[in-house]
């Protein structure tokens, strides 16, 4: 019989929702972290896992396999046959998805939950069972190249963040796309897929979460069942990729044979998502252009009819983030005139202090995404699965909100002088392929 340690259990005040979410986690011996969460207030179950892998673990001459690998785990399992997984989920009344980032992977299931323990059976066949063969990855490299064609290549503004990425970083695997390059997957071996499967997809790599109607007992001994004999992985040496500052303003232009229309983007570097300067560009860009009474938009598209659409918004990642400032010039107005009125909104944020009346809207705001994130069993479980993996704190469900109200005035003009200097950043032009000449 597996011998658990010693569980957390979590019952923390939060005048957010009159109550907090509550949980349990603990650990197998192979290494797979397990939360627990009780809700039977819907008979509805979801069981995800998440493994700590994306785009950022892949090597530079064969980027795309972890999002690869969210397509090719679904083709089947020794007891699962080939093309059978989307059917059992479905004629048992459940849904099903996945979705991959440069930081993990996420696979879930949402069940009646008198089906929790065909869940748990479908996550331990992934994770023990796959069956990695030629037929299979020339299936899903086929999707995989569709998925791009469809959303990427022959998607107006589809390349901008390719673009901004592959400036923005030298060094850091950032640099390339979640969906990574197609050549990279027409020369893998299969061996090259066994082996990225056999390192990554691993029960000391990942977080098993079970969220809804359950009973807390009888989940922790199908749990057993299922998850406690897969072997454990070998442990992961991930490499640490540090980039310069940037301390002079860089320029570049690319060019979409898809669009009519250019765009103007300021990109900068910032830090973690785990780090509280992160959250406060969070507040700064919701700030800026959360909607048609935000700054950008008042500015840009309504009152001076500059711009046809303008935007800002932090792209939040575990090693760096990426906060992106954008804009696509109306009439006779060009790039350059949009950058300045850009620059000068976010100059008034450096100088001034917001007034109160913005800054409660803001807080505001940000207390009703939390509670959308976690209004139902399915947002709760990616919560508990996300802030385990990428944060190492899994109370933050509960507390993350805490640090959004901490953040000050004061702390929003700092940030904003911080990290959003113009010799700190990106200038992309991203223009209409007829302009190359």
């Amino acid at each position: 019989m597996i011998k658990y340690l010693t569980p957390t259990f979590l019952f923390v005040a939060s005048t957010l929702f009159g109550q907090a979410v509550s949980f349990e986690e603990y650990d197998l011996p192979n290494g797979l972290h397990v939360i627990l969460h009780q809700d039977n207030t819907a008979p509805v179950v979801t069981t995800s896992v998440m493994y700590h892998v994306g785009a950022k673990d892949e090597q530079p001459d064969r980027t795309g396999f972890a999002h690869f690998f969210e397509h090719l785990l679904f083709e089947g399992t020794e007891n699962i046959d080939n093309g059978a997984w989307f059917s059992i989920v479905t004629e048992n009344g459940g849904t099903n998805n996945a979705n991959t980032t440069d930081d993990r992977t996420y696979y879930y299931e949402v069940f009646p939950s008198n089906n929790l323990e065909l869940g748990l059976w479908l996550e331990s066949e992934r994770m023990l069972h796959p069956i990695i063969e030629q037929g299979g990855v020339d299936t899903q490299n086929e999707v995989v190249k569709e998925e791009k064609r469809l959303r990427v290549d022959n998607q107006p503004y589809g390349k901008f963040l390719e673009n901004v990425k592959k400036h923005l970083f030298k060094k850091h695997p950032y640099r390339w796309t979640t969906i990574g390059e197609m050549e990279h997957l027409d020369a893998a071996t299969l061996d090259e897929f066994l082996a990225f499967n056999k390192k990554f997809y691993v029960p000391n790599n990942a977080v098993l979460v079970v969220a809804g109607d359950i009973d807390i007992d009888a989940t922790k001994k199908m749990v057993e069942d299922y998850f406690g004999d897969i072997p454990r992985g070998a442990d992961i040496d991930r490499k640490k990729h540090i980039e310069d500052p940037i301390v002079e303003a860089r320029t570049a232009k690319a060019y979409d044979g898809n669009i009519q229309i250019p765009a103007v983007i300021a990109a900068y570097r910032t830090p973690s998502f785990k780090e509280r300067d992160s959250r406060v560009l969070d507040m700064i860009s919701t700030y800026l252009s959360d909607g048609p009474s935000s700054k950008l938009y008042k500015k840009l598209v309504d009152e001076k009819k500059m711009a046809l659409q303008t935007g800002a918004f932090n792209i939040a990642q575990e090693d760096y983030s990426m906060y992106v400032v954008f804009g696509l010039p109306q009439g006779e107005f060009q790039l350059t005139d949009l950058i300045d009125e850009m620059d000068e909104e976010i100059a008034k944020l450096q100088n001034d202090l917001i007034s109160e009346r913005d800054y409660q809207k803001l807080l505001n705001k940000f207390e009703n995404n939390f509670v959308r994130s976690n209004a139902s069993v399915e947002g709760i479980a990616n919560s508990l699965a996300r802030y385990y993996m990428l944060y190492g704190d899994t109370h933050l469900i509960n507390d993350e909100i805490d640090i959004y109200r901490s953040i000050t005035r004061e702390e929003i003009r700092n940030i904003a002088n911080k990290y959003l200097s113009s010799n700190q950043r990106l200038v992309l032009e991203y223009l209409p392929e007829s302009e190359t000449n």
